[in-house]
């Protein structure tokens, strides 16, 4: 068996449990620019924006669109220059919600609280998996394995190796995720976890964990 194919194995069984969890699961090729199923516009849109319009519309029906659009702004663009900087600040977003001024029924004009995900009820949001997720940005062009997306948000990538090649292991799938913040950044402003595994071992962390803070996953 190729070393190729092992990896590929252990590709397919993540997306197999994942689906079992209740994930939706598509080929990224199938969603990609230019394709009948596209969900982006370039390569360089991380965010599969009618997901998450449609969740912000799902999550805040009594919000008029001018707050929606606003928040769906505040979610798109970096609030920082720096990667771990704009990834706390949208961490804060995502937790506590977008606070939007926005004119109500009665004339007024006051703040509302935007809400990104249902977290009271999990069935409430939209969750997808896509495999093969190619981002381009600047001259780079890198395709994680696995990208876990809640409500069209990259929350999630997981970097597989094969346990049957003996010249690799799980950390270079760490390396690479560093690769990856380097030259693919935008993918990283969203995240919540970074999962790193052989098939027969898995290790979890941040974009901000060192190899110590990468923990044994079960």
């Amino acid at each position: 068996m190729s070393a190729n194919l092992v990896e590929n194995d252990v590709e397919l069984a993540a997306l197999d449990w994942l689906q079992q969890l209740g994930y939706a699961t598509v080929f990224g090729p199938h969603i990609a620019p230019g394709e009948p199923g596209a969900e982006r516009k370039s390569f360089g849109e991380v965010v599969l924006e009618d997901r998450l319009r449609a969740a912000l519309r799902k999550l805040n029906p009594k919000l008029p669109s001018e707050a929606l659009d606003e928040a769906f702004r505040k979610i798109t663009l970096p609030q920082h220059p720096s990667l771990i900087a704009s990834n706390r600040a949208f961490h804060r977003l995502l937790v506590d919600g977008i606070a939007v001024e926005c004119r109500r029924k009665d004339g007024s004009i006051g703040a509302e609280i935007v809400r990104l995900i249902d977290f009271a009820d999990a069935e409430n949001n939209d969750w997808l998996v896509v495999n093969q997720f190619t981002v381009i940005e600047g001259q780079h062009n890198r395709r994680p394995d696995v990208v876990i997306f809640i409500n069209g948000l990259p929350l999630g990538v997981i970097e597989l190796k094969n346990a049957a090649d003996e010249n690799t292991d799980i950390w270079q799938a760490f390396a690479q995720f560093q690769t990856y913040k380097q030259q693919i950044p935008a993918l990283f402003h969203h995240n919540a976890v970074l999962v790193i595994s052989d098939g027969l071992e898995a290790r979890i962390g941040t974009i901000s964990a060192d190899k110590e803070r990468f923990m044994p996953w079960r």
